[in-house]
């Protein structure tokens, strides 16, 4: 590659990193909407904060409450069984420092886990074993896009604690991080993800599912026209 093609892509990369973050703030909205939709509907327990799960896990063990138990199980297990899913998936190609694309193969995955639980729901939301279920896909589909976030370096759209260590730990020590507006607006965007979806819930519960599909389904979009754009521009 010449020395102009690349000045050209590493000029490419620090211009694509705000659309990165932007994406994964996107992300940050259906985690929000998928978390409440699982505490709300689907058994009191949460499809990415795997740390509240345990938590529920050992309280329901302590306290003899077989349904929480079973819940919060299914919980960690779907999510696990996401990561493992996502992982080997996200790691294909080459990684540069804004988008690999195996990012996008991992999100289309979690899309067509996100696809099984919308029929799920529209079919027998009300049925206990459809609610198991669901509860799985929810998970899975939120252990997916952990792996495909974590691809892309030290961020997440999922588990935010780290995230909220982070950005605080900044303002304490008065470090500069890059990142931290990304951060800041994760944090934004899982509540606001999370006031959606209960409000869904109230009102208009059919649509929960959207909730969900929709800010998946634009980051695949919109990070599949930004690669073939980048690509273009590097021949």
């Amino acid at each position: 590659m010449s020395a102009g093609h690349t000045a050209s892509a590493a000029g490419a990369g620090q211009a694509g990193e705000p659309f990165r973050d932007s994406l994964v703030v996107l992300l940050a909205v259906g985690s929000g909407v998928a978390d409440v939709t699982t505490f709300l509907v689907l058994g009191k327990v949460f499809s990415s904060v795997i740390t509240g799960n345990l938590v529920l896990f050992g309280l329901a063990l302590a306290s003899a409450q077989p349904r929480l138990a079973l819940h919060s199980g299914l919980a960690v297990a779907g999510y696990s069984a996401g990561v493992l899913i996502g992982v080997p998936i996200a790691a294909r190609g080459r990684h540069d420092r804004v988008w690999a694309p195996g990012v996008t193969a991992a999100l289309c995955a979690e899309l067509c886990l996100l696809a099984a639980f919308t029929i799920a729901w529209e079919v027998a939301r009300q049925r206990t074993g459809w609610q198991i279920a669901m509860l799985l896909l929810l998970a899975a589909a939120m252990g997916v896009q952990s792996a495909a976030v974590r691809r892309l370096g030290d961020m997440s759209a999922t588990y935010l604690t780290g995230t909220l260590t982070g950005v605080l730990s900044g303002l304490i020590t008065g470090t500069s991080k890059a990142g931290r507006w990304r951060d800041l607006s994760v944090l934004v965007a899982v509540v606001a993800g999370a006031c959606a979806g209960a409000a869904l819930t109230r009102t208009v519960p059919d649509w929960l599912p959207a909730a969900t599909l929709l800010p998946l389904g634009t980051v695949i979009a919109a990070a599949s026209t930004f690669r073939r754009r980048t690509e273009a521009a590097g021949t």
